[in-house]
Protein backbone atom coordinates (compact mmCIF):
# COMPACT_ATOMS: atom_id res chain seq x y z
CA UNK A 1 0.00 0.00 0.00
CA UNK A 2 1.11 3.74 -0.70
CA UNK A 3 1.43 6.33 1.52
CA UNK A 4 -1.64 7.55 3.05
CA UNK A 5 -2.39 11.27 2.73
CA UNK A 6 -3.01 12.84 5.87
CA UNK A 7 -3.85 16.92 5.94
CA UNK A 8 -4.18 19.33 8.97
CA UNK A 9 -6.16 21.84 9.40
CA UNK A 10 -5.36 24.22 12.57
CA UNK A 11 -7.99 26.25 13.73
CA UNK A 12 -6.05 29.49 14.54
CA UNK A 13 -4.11 32.03 12.22
CA UNK A 14 -1.71 32.80 14.69
CA UNK A 15 2.14 32.26 13.19
CA UNK A 16 3.26 30.50 16.85
CA UNK A 17 0.07 29.06 17.64
CA UNK A 18 0.03 26.23 20.31
CA UNK A 19 -2.40 23.98 17.68
CA UNK A 20 0.38 25.26 14.74
CA UNK A 21 3.27 23.94 16.92
CA UNK A 22 1.18 20.67 18.29
CA UNK A 23 0.68 19.67 14.56
CA UNK A 24 3.69 20.38 13.62
CA UNK A 25 4.95 17.64 16.46
CA UNK A 26 2.52 15.20 14.83
CA UNK A 27 4.11 15.88 11.31
CA UNK A 28 7.35 15.27 12.55
CA UNK A 29 6.13 11.99 14.43
CA UNK A 30 4.46 10.72 10.96
CA UNK A 31 7.26 11.18 8.67
CA UNK A 32 7.95 8.22 7.34
CA UNK A 33 4.52 6.70 8.39
CA UNK A 34 2.42 8.67 6.08
CA UNK A 35 2.75 12.10 4.21
CA UNK A 36 1.42 15.39 6.69
CA UNK A 37 0.33 18.72 5.21
CA UNK A 38 -0.43 21.41 6.99
CA UNK A 39 -2.91 23.71 5.17
CA UNK A 40 -2.59 27.26 4.99
CA UNK A 41 -5.95 28.93 5.70
CA UNK A 42 -5.38 32.34 6.03
CA UNK A 43 -6.01 33.44 3.13
CA UNK A 44 -10.08 31.56 2.68
CA UNK A 45 -12.39 34.58 2.30
CA UNK A 46 -15.86 34.32 4.47
CA UNK A 47 -17.98 32.32 3.22
CA UNK A 48 -20.38 33.86 0.84
CA UNK A 49 -22.46 31.91 -2.13
CA UNK A 50 -22.09 35.12 -4.43
CA UNK A 51 -18.82 33.82 -4.82
CA UNK A 52 -19.18 30.04 -4.44
CA UNK A 53 -19.48 29.67 -8.20
CA UNK A 54 -16.43 29.68 -9.02
CA UNK A 55 -15.50 29.03 -6.11
CA UNK A 56 -12.55 31.70 -4.50
CA UNK A 57 -8.68 30.49 -5.90
CA UNK A 58 -7.82 29.66 -2.02
CA UNK A 59 -10.95 27.46 -1.36
CA UNK A 60 -10.24 25.59 -4.38
CA UNK A 61 -6.51 25.06 -3.25
CA UNK A 62 -7.65 23.88 -0.05
CA UNK A 63 -10.29 22.03 -1.86
CA UNK A 64 -7.98 19.84 -3.80
CA UNK A 65 -5.79 19.28 -1.41
CA UNK A 66 -8.47 17.72 1.10
CA UNK A 67 -10.30 15.94 -2.08
CA UNK A 68 -6.80 13.86 -2.91
CA UNK A 69 -6.30 12.98 1.22
CA UNK A 70 -6.75 10.11 2.72
CA UNK A 71 -7.92 11.58 6.27
CA UNK A 72 -8.33 15.15 7.31
CA UNK A 73 -6.80 16.06 10.99
CA UNK A 74 -8.18 18.83 12.93
CA UNK A 75 -5.96 20.77 15.53
CA UNK A 76 -9.18 23.32 17.18
CA UNK A 77 -8.05 25.76 20.22
CA UNK A 78 -10.88 26.60 22.29
CA UNK A 79 -12.59 30.12 22.40
CA UNK A 80 -15.04 30.52 24.70
CA UNK A 81 -16.24 26.75 24.42
CA UNK A 82 -16.31 26.44 20.95
CA UNK A 83 -14.12 25.65 18.17
CA UNK A 84 -12.52 28.95 16.13
CA UNK A 85 -14.42 30.80 13.62
CA UNK A 86 -11.40 30.85 11.40
CA UNK A 87 -12.16 26.65 11.31
CA UNK A 88 -15.60 26.81 10.86
CA UNK A 89 -15.34 29.18 8.21
CA UNK A 90 -12.81 26.76 6.56
CA UNK A 91 -15.36 23.69 7.20
CA UNK A 92 -18.13 25.36 5.50
CA UNK A 93 -16.29 26.17 2.17
CA UNK A 94 -15.15 22.56 2.49
CA UNK A 95 -18.65 20.99 3.24
CA UNK A 96 -20.00 23.01 -0.43
CA UNK A 97 -20.17 20.90 -3.66
CA UNK A 98 -17.12 21.38 -5.38
CA UNK A 99 -18.82 22.00 -8.51
CA UNK A 100 -22.34 22.61 -9.25
CA UNK A 101 -22.77 18.51 -9.82
CA UNK A 102 -20.11 17.61 -7.79
CA UNK A 103 -20.31 17.18 -4.08
CA UNK A 104 -18.36 18.04 -1.30
CA UNK A 105 -14.74 16.80 -0.21
CA UNK A 106 -15.82 15.92 3.51
CA UNK A 107 -18.44 12.98 2.79
CA UNK A 108 -16.79 10.17 4.28
CA UNK A 109 -13.46 11.39 4.66
CA UNK A 110 -11.93 10.26 8.02
CA UNK A 111 -10.95 12.57 10.68
CA UNK A 112 -9.53 12.94 13.79
CA UNK A 113 -9.44 15.78 16.58
CA UNK A 114 -7.08 17.62 18.72
CA UNK A 115 -6.42 20.46 20.66
CA UNK A 116 -4.29 22.62 22.88
CA UNK A 117 -5.33 25.47 25.11
CA UNK A 118 -3.17 27.26 27.99
CA UNK A 119 -6.37 27.40 30.11
CA UNK A 120 -8.06 24.63 32.47
CA UNK A 121 -10.17 22.75 30.18
CA UNK A 122 -8.36 21.96 27.59
CA UNK A 123 -10.41 22.24 24.42
CA UNK A 124 -12.86 19.31 25.04
CA UNK A 125 -16.37 21.57 24.60
CA UNK A 126 -15.22 22.73 21.33
CA UNK A 127 -14.27 18.97 20.44
CA UNK A 128 -17.65 17.73 21.11
CA UNK A 129 -19.36 20.92 19.40
CA UNK A 130 -16.60 20.32 16.06
CA UNK A 131 -17.73 16.65 15.68
CA UNK A 132 -21.27 17.82 15.94
CA UNK A 133 -20.56 19.73 12.78
CA UNK A 134 -17.90 16.96 11.44
CA UNK A 135 -20.70 14.16 11.63
CA UNK A 136 -23.27 16.53 9.94
CA UNK A 137 -21.13 17.06 7.34
CA UNK A 138 -20.74 12.70 6.82
CA UNK A 139 -17.14 12.94 7.71
CA UNK A 140 -16.25 10.06 9.30
CA UNK A 141 -14.72 11.02 13.09
CA UNK A 142 -12.39 8.80 14.78
CA UNK A 143 -13.93 9.44 18.09
CA UNK A 144 -11.41 7.15 20.41
CA UNK A 145 -8.55 8.66 21.05
CA UNK A 146 -9.41 12.86 20.61
CA UNK A 147 -6.72 14.40 22.02
CA UNK A 148 -7.17 17.33 24.54
CA UNK A 149 -4.30 19.38 26.41
CA UNK A 150 -5.21 21.71 29.35
CA UNK A 151 -2.38 23.59 30.91
CA UNK A 152 -0.38 24.13 27.41
CA UNK A 153 1.52 26.55 28.70
CA UNK A 154 3.40 24.09 31.01
CA UNK A 155 5.02 22.28 28.14
CA UNK A 156 6.57 25.55 26.49
CA UNK A 157 10.21 26.28 26.97
CA UNK A 158 11.70 29.61 27.62
CA UNK A 159 12.05 30.25 23.82
CA UNK A 160 8.01 29.75 23.81
CA UNK A 161 7.96 26.84 21.70
CA UNK A 162 5.77 23.38 23.00
CA UNK A 163 7.61 20.15 23.71
CA UNK A 164 5.02 18.39 25.09
CA UNK A 165 6.80 17.04 27.57
CA UNK A 166 3.67 15.45 29.31
CA UNK A 167 1.51 14.66 26.76
CA UNK A 168 3.60 13.35 23.99
CA UNK A 169 2.94 9.80 24.12
CA UNK A 170 -0.57 10.49 23.92
CA UNK A 171 -0.12 12.74 20.80
CA UNK A 172 1.99 9.71 19.07
CA UNK A 173 -0.87 7.12 20.21
CA UNK A 174 -3.32 9.04 18.68
CA UNK A 175 -1.18 9.49 15.37
CA UNK A 176 -0.72 5.87 15.47
CA UNK A 177 -4.54 5.31 15.23
CA UNK A 178 -5.30 7.84 13.03
CA UNK A 179 -3.07 6.02 10.84
CA UNK A 180 -4.55 2.70 11.05
CA UNK A 181 -8.39 4.33 11.04
CA UNK A 182 -7.33 5.07 7.83
CA UNK A 183 -5.86 2.28 6.33
CA UNK A 184 -8.69 -0.15 7.89
CA UNK A 185 -10.73 2.12 5.53
CA UNK A 186 -8.89 1.22 2.72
Amino acid sequence: MDKINIVAIVGSLRKDSLNLQLAKIAQSYVEGKANFEILNISGVPFFNQDIEYPAPEEVQRIREKVKVADGVWFFAPEYNHFFSGVLKNTIDWLSRPFSEVEGHVLSRKPAAISGITPGLSGTLVAQDHLVTLLSFTNMDVMNRPRLSIAHGMEQVNEDGKLELTASSSYLFKQADAFIDYIKNRK
